[in-house]
C-alpha cells in the first residue's frame, strides 16, 4: 500500500510540473484529486484493508492529499501570473508607431444640403418651424383650399393610414400649424421635413423625400418679395452665374402660382435625363398664399398677405454634387456616401 502511494505521488508531481496552462492544471486536479481521482479511489479502498492497517493507510493518504493540494495551489498561482504577464505583453503599445486615423462618421449629403438651406434662410430672417409627418385629411388637403372631391387632390398620390389620416404628401400643412401658432403676428418660417407619395421610384422621384416649405405672412407682402427671396436663395446656394426663371403654374393653396427653375448644372443647359432634356430644372414651387388659406390660418386676407414656397433638398443636392439619380441618396451604399466628407 505504501509503495502504491509512493508511485502515485511521483507520478502526480511529475505531471503537475508539466502542466503548461490552467486548462491542463484543471485536468490534472480531476485526475488525482477529483471525486473520481486516483487518490480518492485509494482512500475509498482503505475500508477493505485489515483493521490494523487502516490507520496508517489513512494517515498516509491524507498526507499525500495535503501535499498534492499545496503543490497544486503553488502551480496555479504560477500559471495565473504567467497568463497575466503574457496578456500584458500582447497588449503592449509601441508609442513610436504612427497612429491610425479613426473611422469618423459623415453627414449625409441631404443633411448637408438641409443645413445649408437653413443657414441661407436664417440670414433672411426665417426661423425653422417643425410640423408632424402624419396629418389629418383636413390639414393635408381641406384647410389648403382642397375640400373633399376637389380635382387638385389628384396631384398627390397619397398614403392613407385611415379614412381621415394620411402620411403628409407635402410640407404645406405646416403652413396652417405655423399661422395658427403665430397669429396675429407677422411670420417668416421654413418648415423642413419628410413627405410621402405613392408613386414609382425613378431617377427623379422617390416615394419618401424631403421638402422645405417657406412661409412669410405680413402686411403689404407682394409677389416681388417672393421673387427677390428666391433669387437671393438661388445666388447663395448655386452661385452668381446661375440663370433662373419663373413660370406660371397652379397650386390650390397659392394664387398666383409659379415654378422656379435654374439652368441645369449637370448638363450646363444642354439637356439630360434629370432635367428631362429641357436644360432647366425646377427647384421650387411657389406663389402668393391663397386668401382661403390665410383665413384658415387665422389671418384676415383683407389686412394680411403672404407668399409660400416648397423645395426639394434632394434635387438641390443633385445639382450641387453632380448626382444624376435620386435613388443613390437612400440606397445606403457606403461607396457613394463616403464621397461626402
Amino acid at each position: 500500500m505504501s509503495q502504491e502511494l509512493a508511485n502515485l505521488e511521483s507520478e502526480a508531481l511529475n505531471e503537475l510540473a508539466s502542466c503548461a496552462d490552467l486548462d491542463s492544471l484543471q485536468s490534472w486536479y480531476q485526475k488525482y484529486l477529483g471525486r473520481r481521482g486516483l487518490l480518492t479511489q485509494f482512500m475509498r479502498r482503505i475500508g477493505s484493508l485489515p483493521p490494523e492497517e487502516r490507520p496508517a493507510a489513512g494517515q498516509a493518504g491524507n498526507r499525500l492529499r495535503e501535499l498534492l493540494e499545496g503543490e497544486h495551489a503553488k502551480r496555479e498561482k504560477q500559471l495565473q501570473e504567467q497568463a497575466v504577464s503574457l496578456g500584458l505583453q500582447r497588449e503592449l503599445v509601441d508609442v513610436t508607431l504612427p497612429g491610425e486615423r479613426p473611422l469618423a462618421g459623415r453627414l449625409h449629403p441631404v443633411t448637408r444640403t438641409l443645413r445649408r438651406i437653413y443657414q441661407i434662410f436664417a440670414q433672411m430672417g426665417f426661423q425653422v418651424f417643425r410640423s408632424r409627418e402624419v396629418e389629418t385629411d383636413e390639414y393635408n388637403f381641406g384647410l389648403l383650399n382642397m375640400p373633399p372631391h376637389h380635382p387638385a387632390r389628384d396631384m398627390w398620390d397619397t398614403f392613407y393610414i385611415s379614412d381621415d389620416v394620411v402620411l403628409r404628401t407635402h410640407t404645406s400643412p405646416g403652413q396652417i400649424h405655423a399661422m395658427r401658432a403665430f397669429c396675429p403676428e407677422p411670420i417668416r418660417v421654413i418648415l423642413p421635413g419628410k413627405c410621402y407619395r405613392y408613386e414609382q421610384v425613378t431617377a427623379r422621384a422617390e416615394f419618401m423625400f424631403h421638402q422645405v416649405e417657406g412661409l412669410a405672412v405680413g402686411r403689404s407682402i407682394t409677389l416681388a418679395d417672393l421673387k427677390g427671396t428666391m433669387a437671393a436663395f438661388a445666388r447663395q446656394m448655386f452661385g452668381e452665374q446661375r440663370r433662373m426663371r419663373f413660370r406660371g403654374s397652379y397650386f390650390p393653396f397659392t394664387e398666383p402660382s409659379v415654378e422656379v427653375d435654374i439652368d441645369c448644372i449637370l448638363c450646363g443647359g444642354k439637356g439630360c435625363r434629370v432635367c428631362k432634356y429641357t436644360g432647366w430644372l425646377e427647384i421650387a414651387g411657389a406663389g402668393m398664399v391663397h386668401p382661403v388659406v390665410l383665413r384658415n390660418g387665422g389671418y384676415d386676407p383683407e389686412e394680411f398677405s403672404g407668399f409660400a414656397f416648397g423645395m426639394g433638398p434632394e434635387r438641390i443636392a443633385m445639382l450641387l454634387y453632380g448626382i444624376d439619380d435620386i435613388r443613390h441618396f437612400f440606397a445606403n451604399d457606403l461607396r457613394f456616401l463616403e464621397q461626402f466628407s
